[in-house]
């Protein structure tokens, strides 16, 4: 991999902060995984019949960061970006994709769940996740789409490992 230029979460801070940090970390991890590689090498798969690759765990997290802020915060019938159905496996599948395709979409959807956060007065915010049919708050989407980096960015580590043998950060 290349340098590690993550920016860690701070050890005292208020808890926005502190989950804002802990996101953009994670999010970091996730593109610091995919650094340095080609098309190609970001399509390749974990192993039959798995379709799960970088390149998928990227078109995945865009999915994860529209259903959680766009969806539950904005428009709750916003499509998904590569599932007409709701289908969160269909990211998975980047057999056809590209890295400027994937992380075009991944990091539209990054900057307008930053800014939703941004513009909510507090943690409180309250949005509806039409997925769980319930309302949810802005402090429970954050730790969760946190939650969701933490374990895909582990599914990461392994799939960079069998790329070119690096060991995880």
């Amino acid at each position: 991999m290349v340098s590690d230029d993550r920016v860690g979460p701070p050890v005292m801070g208020g808890e926005r902060d502190t989950l804002r940090a802990f996101l953009d970390y994670h999010r970091a991890t996730l593109a610091m995984k995919c650094e340095g590689l080609t098309d190609e090498e970001l399509r390749q798969r974990s192993m039959p019949p798995s379709t799960l690759s970088l390149l998928g765990l990227v078109r995945h997290m865009a999915e994860v960061e529209r259903a959680w802020f766009r969806r539950a915060f904005e428009d709750n019938d916003a499509p998904m970006v590569w599932s007409d159905t709701i289908d969160f496996q269909a990211a998975y599948d980047a057999s056809a994709s590209t890295r400027a395709e994937a992380f075009a979409a991944w990091e539209a959807e990054v900057a307008n769940s930053r800014r939703v956060e941004r513009e909510a007065a507090s943690l409180d915010l309250a949005g509806y996740q039409p997925r769980w049919g319930k309302e949810v708050s802005l402090r429970m989407v954050m730790t969760h789409v946190l939650l969701e980096y933490g374990r895909h960015n582990g599914h990461a580590d392994f799939l960079r490992e069998g790329i070119d043998g690096t060991v995880g950060a």
